[in-house]
């Protein structure tokens, strides 16, 4: 019998959650392996060994080790661990759902990435001063103006890809949600069918979505000095 397939993460990495939940989702069988980046478990020696690049998430599969969560997503559905609505397999759809991840990296994750790291995670970690106001409104701009991209050339039908959730839903709500850290909600006005989609996403991925996202939410109690 083959061993089940070894899963690092952390749940404060929003590719972590994503790919978390969709394992969890598609019951595919998998090992807990956290990774404390806080404590920069990330970086030792040993985990150097499962990841080179020392990043969260990466997976084991046998003598097979991987990182990248696209790659992670394109490999575990190659070999039949996920659902075919979360990812699908017709040429079109899958398409669709690919277009969207590849999109997202220098777009939605970019800047929510980049709010999250000069509001929250420099400052906390005494790397960077707290930012200005002047600043925060620019990380927040940045932020809004691809949330209006989302919907605009995104949220057409519901979700992502179609009326049905994909990894599409569970990348770009992860990004979205770990605002959340820095005291940021998606104005429900400005921005209707992000609110919607975004609590779409949290229906259709429970109980996991709120179980990875608990660690988010008490971290954000965690006032920035």
């Amino acid at each position: 019998m083959s061993k089940a397939i070894r899963l690092y993460y952390d749940f404060l990495s929003q590719p972590s959650r994503a790919l978390w939940i969709g394992m969890k989702l598609s019951k595919t069988p998998f090992e807990d392996c956290p990774v404390a980046l806080r404590k920069g478990e990330q970086l030792t020696d040993e985990y150097k060994k499962i990841n080179r690049f020392q990043k969260v998430p990466a997976i084991v599969d046998g003598d097979f080790h991987l990182a990248e969560t696209i790659a992670i997503i394109r490999y575990l559905a190659g070999k039949g661990h996920f659902s075919e609505q979360l990812y699908p397999k017709s040429a079109e759809a899958r398409a669709r759902v690919d277009e969207y991840l590849e999109w997202q990296h220098f777009n939605i994750r970019l800047a929510c990435s980049l709010f999250f790291r000069d509001a929250w995670l420099f400052p906390i970690n005494g790397l960077a001063p707290k930012p200005s106001a002047e600043k925060i409104k620019k990380l927040i701009k940045n932020v809004e103006s691809n949330l209006t991209l989302l919907e605009q050339l995104w949220l057409k039908d519901g979700f992502m890809v179609g009326q049905n959730l994909t990894f599409a839903d569970l990348v770009g709500a992860s990004e979205v949600n770990q605002l959340k850290i820095c005291q940021y909600s998606v104005d429900g006005e400005k921005f209707p069918k992000v609110t919607k989609w975004l609590e779409r996403v949290r229906e259709a991925s429970n109980p996991y979505h709120d179980e990875s996202l608990a660690f988010v939410l008490k971290k954000a109690k965690q006032a920035v000095p």
